[in-house]
């Protein structure tokens, strides 16, 4: 019986052998289909236009297109929330910053998503400095000094702009606030380009937001420029000073951006988009792109990265705890 049964083994065998690389053949190569890059904001902001010139780099270096889908609202929360409840497959990823990540979780009731272990965070992209700033047909100061006498001057607190509670121009503007001694009420928007449009028709008379989106107007006299919220000045606004010079040292913030994924991306394909992320933000298109806007690209590795994120949300997170906010 056993010698009958041998020639019936061996070809099972002899089948079992052939069919395995087929398998393996038939497994996909990732990335199978368009990759989608989710920003939390709307269009128009810095996030957004990062998203796009990365998009474009990387669908240049993959055999698949990658695309970019804005869902904002409640500070980005809506967005990151999204991108964490989506498969770990690598085909849907968050153009990630410091408002869903580290400013907007503690002041939000009820966030579904842990800002460090609900992410693979695979890569920083770099980071940008908010402006104050002004429209001039309002707000007579031309600096921080004046502008801080301007605001205590008024018989009630002044509006600021911002892109939304819990993003860094929010937490920023409590903070001036408190450092300061002028009044100020908060005013959230659904993402910088509203805010704007606001400031230039008069609705408010000043903002906190990132300095790319607010040199065109600057430099045309529609906004006037009172400091940066940076250690040094800006190569793309040399003429504006920083805080510190304008007498409040320490009182400073930037927007960082990174690429992130849902948590439990295989460590294969985080190292593939880490590396593809590096070498696209060293192509052409990126450099001058990323310039233009006034982002300081610092490239780090996956690991230091996700070390970065989780010191941010510790330090910077538990400062904005500190201050006490909640929104509406």
């Amino acid at each position: 019986m056993r010698r009958r049964h041998l020639p019936i083994l061996a070809a099972l065998a002899a089948c079992s052998a052939s069919n395995a690389p087929r398998t393996a053949w038939a497994q996909p190569a990732w990335p199978s289909r368009p990759i989608r890059i989710i920003v939390t904001f709307p269009p128009g902001g810095s996030s957004d236009i990062v998203a796009r010139v990365l998009a474009e780099a990387l669908s240049a270096r993959l055999p698949q297109r990658v695309l970019v889908e804005n869902k904002p609202g409640a500070g980005g929360t809506l967005g990151a929330a999204y991108v964490a409840s989506q498969p770990a497959d690598g085909l849907t990823l968050m153009l990630s910053n410091t408002a869903p990540i580290v400013t907007s979780p503690p002041i939000y009731a009820s966030i579904p998503y842990d800002p460090v272990t609900s992410f693979t965070h695979i890569a920083y992209l770099g980071a940008t400095p908010l402006v104050v700033v002004v429209n001039p047909r309002l707000v007579p100061a031309t600096d921080l000094a004046g502008l801080v006498a301007w605001i205590k001057a008024q018989r009630v607190p002044p509006g600021y702009g911002s892109s939304g509670a819990g993003s860094v121009a929010h937490i920023f503007g409590e903070a001036f606030t408190k450092r300061t001694g002028a009044e100020l009420t908060h005013v959230p928007y659904r993402g910088s380009a509203p805010m704007q449009a606001d400031l230039l028709g008069g609705a408010i008379p000043l903002s906190f937001d990132t300095l790319p989106q607010n040199v065109e107007n600057i430099r045309a006299g529609r906004l006037r420029a009172i400091a940066i919220t940076a250690p040094a000045r800006q190569e793309m606004a040399p003429e504006v000073p920083t805080t510190a010079e304008g007498g409040y040292p320490g009182l400073v913030a930037e927007n960082w951006l990174g690429l992130a994924a849902p948590a439990g991306l295989p460590a294969a394909i985080a190292a593939r988009l880490h590396t593809e992320t590096l070498a696209a933000l060293e192509t052409p298109l990126m450099t001058a792109r990323i310039l233009e806007h006034g982002i300081a690209v610092r490239p780090m590795s996956q690991a230091d990265f996700t070390s970065f994120v989780a010191e941010e949300v510790r330090v910077v997170g538990g400062a904005v705890r500190a201050l006490g906010l909640t929104a509406q």
